[in-house]
């Protein structure tokens, strides 16, 4: 009888130590899957913050070559009023020094075409500037038969979205584009008539 308690007691020992080794083993398979998860998380964040250095390269650059283009896809208006657009055809661009805004916040109808306005004048005064975090500030002004604006760009560092404020010398109708900068050969904006 003692020889028969002897071995039960043995084998259910034995079934104790398989079942802990099991479960340390499907335990040690969680904490790799929960590695493998975070080491695939920090390196997609890694990718991330890669990708949006060498976009904010880029779009300094395009700054910098005075070839660019802000394709928005909100506008805020003067009182805060925000609206959100087709970065198609709301856009602010740089080539050299000829300067085109274009806000088309409807779908159809207005002086150009496409639901908005367009005007062309020639920039001047363009200053580019970078403070101690990075962030890159350009502006310049713009004067065409239907536009006599400061325009204010900001470029936060680290990615190429963007925000650009026109601001009209003869009236209070402030208008602040946000979207992506992009140099002029990436665009892809349809510009409509203008004035």
């Amino acid at each position: 009888m003692k020889q028969k308690f002897l071995a039960w007691a043995l084998i259910g020992a034995i079934s104790c130590i398989g079942a802990v080794g099991a479960q340390a083993a499907a335990q040690t398979d969680k904490e790799i899957t929960k590695q493998e998860k975070a080491d695939k998380k920090a390196m997609k964040k890694r990718m991330q913050a890669m990708r949006d250095s060498v976009s904010f390269v880029r779009a300094v650059e395009a700054l910098e070559n005075h070839d660019f283009v802000l394709e928005a896809d909100r506008l805020e208006f003067k009182r805060g009023e925000t609206a959100y657009v087709s970065a198609g055809t709301n856009f602010v661009s740089l080539k050299g020094d000829e300067a085109v805004v274009q806000v088309a916040p409807y779908n159809v109808g207005g002086p150009n075409g496409v639901g908005g306005i367009t005007v062309e004048g020639r920039a001047s005064d363009v200053e580019i500037k970078t403070d101690k975090r990075g962030n890159v500030s350009f502006s310049m002004n713009v004067l065409g038969s239907g536009i006599s604006a400061s325009v204010y760009l900001n470029l936060p560092v680290g990615g190429n979205n963007a925000s650009v404020t026109v601001d009209p010398n003869f009236s209070s109708n402030r208008i602040t584009l946000s979207g992506t900068l992009l140099p002029t050969e990436q665009s892809s904006v349809y510009q409509g008539r203008s004035f």
